[in-house]
């Protein structure tokens, strides 16, 4: 599996008002104090300002707070301190929904979803043309959602301003893990419902890309161990099956079948051809006679063949290229020569999003992801203006957007299927939950065809639609395009009216 496999990165917009426009509110809660010998200075007491946005056409007036919740071991003692970005609306009932987002990585912090996704403000990122020397100004989101539901960004250990409060043996042992990661992150979410009181609301979890492998884990974890129901799960780009990655290809077919739609889903569109119904198109290929004549392999000189002039149609690829590579065109492969005519570089997450290849005559690529490249420096300069001139929450600490550190010290244990697992059991633990699946049709990260694929192997529930699964136009950050955006939100909007 390649780190790009793993680096989740998706958008980001959030509140940044003008300077003294915010009301300050102080809350009288402070931080605990940091353990002898870790040489760090105590984070802020939590902070809220009253802000203001133009969401769906009328003006939201909602608190928005940066908060700090402990981590602590079994015997008490705080190991790490999770810092929390939450956006509400003062005076709703206890019916008002909120919702918890995580990104991924491992190693994201929540700036993407927040800026990029659902949050009040908005930052454009993730599309041609977007640098990193870009102006960090946010505008109003009007595809926010927090004209339907509280919301609440949790940046894991490692990522914002999170920290470890122990050392790195320690650290890696309690936070960065797969098991520890959803087990930390699910009480989490019970301690900020305990502190403000929200244990009667409906909720939600919301995950992107890592965060999606999070999502099913956290929603079972929290029903069965903490007891906290969720009334439903949003998944986002999600990487929902390791076990079906890139480096899977000795007997399975899968890795193929699962990239080849979203390969043609970005020639569909470079021909503004691009349409549900060609896509059902390829999917039916895909899982039909693609899957069929993978399976003879060189057993049928016919198969190869064909399977040679389909890949090469629904690509655009070089025939030459994709005969030498028996149709199996991997995305490494796909992205550096589907633009190799211009000399650019096309990124896993939309490989449509473009940067100049600066060795263009290596043999191998040598450069990092361009949308990854693109978005680090203005999401990071806006949320930490955001939160220190804002918000007022003052901290010298470094903040992480995306931390490689902790993705190379992830422990991922053995490739499974463990979300689908928690998955399948949460939905048969609660019939009322909602589950939906989004993509873009030209993620290469996060292919839409692998959650098609799992969710037709899922049994019904007793329901024939209890897992909903959309794909919009757009790669791994779909919703940074505005029409995008926009039918998410929509979609969203029907789950969570879905409620009693």
């Amino acid at each position: 599996m390649t780190k790009l496999r793993w680096i989740a990165a998706a958008a980001l917009a959030l509140s940044i008002a003008a300077p003294g426009a915010a009301q300050e509110k102080q809350v009288t809660q402070t931080t605990e104090k940091v353990d002898e010998g870790m040489d760090l200075p105590p984070l802020p007491a939590d902070k809220t300002v009253k802000q203001s946005a133009v969401i769906g056409g009328r003006t939201i007036s909602y608190n928005a707070t940066v908060g700090t919740i402990p981590v602590r071991d079994g015997k008490g003692k705080t190991i790490g301190q999770v810092v929390y970005t939450a956006y509400t609306v003062p005076g709703a009932d206890v019916n008002r929904p909120v919702t918890f987002a995580f990104n991924g990585g491992p190693g994201a912090s929540s700036v993407y979803l927040n800026l990029g996704a659902v949050g009040p403000k908005r930052l454009q990122f993730g599309a041609q043309g977007d640098a990193p020397s870009d102006a960090p100004i946010t505008t109003d989101n009007p595809n926010s959602w927090l004209d339907f539901t509280d919301l609440v960004f949790i940046d894991p250990i490692g990522t914002g301003f999170s920290r470890s409060l122990v050392d790195e043996e320690e650290t890696n042992k309690a936070f960065y893990a797969n098991d520890p990661d959803i087990e930390y992150l699910s009480k989490v979410i019970y301690d900020w419902l305990v502190k403000e009181g929200r244990l009667r609301s409906p909720k939600y979890v919301m995950g992107e890309s890592y965060g999606g492998y999070r999502t099913p884990r956290i929603a079972y974890e929290l029903q069965s161990q903490i007891g906290v129901g969720l009334n439903g799960i949003v998944m986002v780009s999600p990487y929902l099956d390791p076990a079906s990655g890139d480096g899977a290809t000795a007997l399975s077919p899968l890795p193929w079948i699962i990239d080849l739609p979203s390969m043609a889903a970005a020639n569909l569109e470079r021909q503004g051809r691009l349409t549900p119904a060609a896509m059902a198109d390829v999917v039916a290929y895909a899982r039909g006679p693609f899957a069929t004549d993978l399976l003879q392999g060189r057993s049928d000189p016919a198969a190869v063949a064909r399977i040679v002039d389909n890949v090469t149609e629904l690509t655009g690829l070089d025939r030459d290229l994709v005969a030498e590579r028996g149709g199996r065109i991997d995305s490494g492969t796909y992205l550096r020569a589907v633009h190799r005519e211009d000399r650019t570089i096309g990124s896993v997450y939309d490989s449509n999003v473009t940067a100049f290849d600066p060795f263009p005559w290596s043999a191998q690529r040598r450069s990092n992801d361009p949308i990854l490249d693109a978005l680090i420096a203005p999401t990071t300069s806006a949320m930490v203006d955001f939160i220190t001139r804002v918000v007022g929450w003052k901290t010298d600490a470094r903040y992480h957007a995306l931390s490689y550190e902790v993705n190379e010290a992830w422990d991922r244990g053995e490739p499974d299927d463990k979300p689908v697992q928690d998955l399948r059991k949460a939905i048969a633990n609660d019939p009322n939950m909602a589950v939906m699946i989004v993509h873009g049709w030209d993620d290469l990260s996060c292919p839409f065809m692998a959650s098609v694929l799992i969710v037709d192997q899922m049994p019904d529930f007793g329901m024939a639609e209890r897992v909903k699964l959309d794909v919009y136009p757009g790669g791994h950050m779909f919703y940074s395009r505005d029409d995008s955006g926009a039918a998410f939100k929509r979609d969203a909007r029907a789950i969570y009216n879905m409620r009693g």
